[in-house]
């Protein structure tokens, strides 16, 4: 297994099986340089957002890193305030421009239920995933899917939905492995993939980790990153620093046992859980 090994998604895509994530990257030469070391360290998969406002200098670093496009995966998500029909298809356009690309690889719904459509979430959803559903047939996005959602928003979209979204992108690790939205995906075809795979960091701070990293001569993120590849979940770790980008990469030359996995499972609540996306003020 390595950086350019890929999973398959619901319709045959092959997405790789570890990216970088850019939340909380900042737009100009810090997103740059990161995204760039990604690349040229064999990362083939880099997830923004419009959200994460840096989509510009992430189109720059791919374009200026000389890997072909037909080589990369680039992900890219529908922030809250453009939800709806017409504001969905106008959103992938302005993303698809501040990338400098033709098309997306995959293109999610980043959030449920902003606050402004909270009301009627369940019917903007629907439009914005019609939207999604007719870039997709011209070709703008090879893949689409979503964020943040939890099984009755999956049920509310498949009631009008012509497609099954391939990835639903959530928070996941050792502390809080949402095993109902987790057991969801697995049974819909969809690829449960992990924004935060080290739980905003705070994962770290978890003693018991760096007792079973030391075992395998493993730091805590190697360790939880590992965990996630065993468990078939596609994490997205992020990093600005060259050496945590390279050193992240160092996955794939040793396996978790049973044991240490099953305990790795057991540390529910160790770092905190994620907020319920229904109650969250944005």
């Amino acid at each position: 297994m390595s950086l350019t090994d890929t999973y398959t998604l619901s319709n045959g895509t092959k997405i790789p099986v570890v990216g970088l994530g850019t939340w909380q990257t900042p737009d100009g030469d810090v997103a740059y340089q990161s995204v760039l070391t990604a690349l040229k360290a064999g990362y083939r998969l880099i997830d923004t957002a419009a959200g994460y406002q840096n989509e510009e200098s992430i189109g720059r670093a791919i374009r200026d890193s000389g890997v072909k496009r037909e080589d990369l995966f680039v992900t890219t998500k529908l922030w809250n305030a453009d939800h709806g029909y017409e504001a969905t298809k106008k959103a992938i356009k302005t993303s698809l421009s501040k990338l400098g690309l033709d098309y997306v690889d995959l293109y999610l719904i980043h959030w449920p239920n902003p606050l402004a459509f909270r009301d009627r979430w369940e019917e903007t959803n629907a439009a914005t995933w019609k939207a999604m559903e007719e870039a997709y047939n011209d070709g703008l996005l090879r893949a689409i899917g979503v964020s943040n959602f939890r099984p009755k928003h999956l049920d509310a979209l498949l009631k009008t939905a012509m497609i099954t979204p391939m990835v639903n992108q959530i928070f996941l690790n050792p502390s809080d492995m949402q095993p109902e939205v987790v057991a969801y995906n697995k049974a819909h075809g969809i690829l449960s993939e992990a924004y935060s795979p080290f739980g905003t960091g705070k994962i770290f701070q978890v003693g018991a980790l760096k007792g079973i990293a030391a075992k395998y001569n493993k730091s805590v993120a190697q360790l939880v990153l590992r965990w996630h590849l065993q468990h078939g979940f596609l994490p997205l770790p992020k990093s600005v620093h060259a050496k945590y980008i390279q050193s992240n990469t160092d996955i794939f030359d040793f396996e978790i046992s049973d044991v240490d996995m099953a305990a790795m499972d057991g540390m529910r609540g160790a770092a905190g859980l994620i907020d319920d996306p229904d109650k969250v003020p944005f």
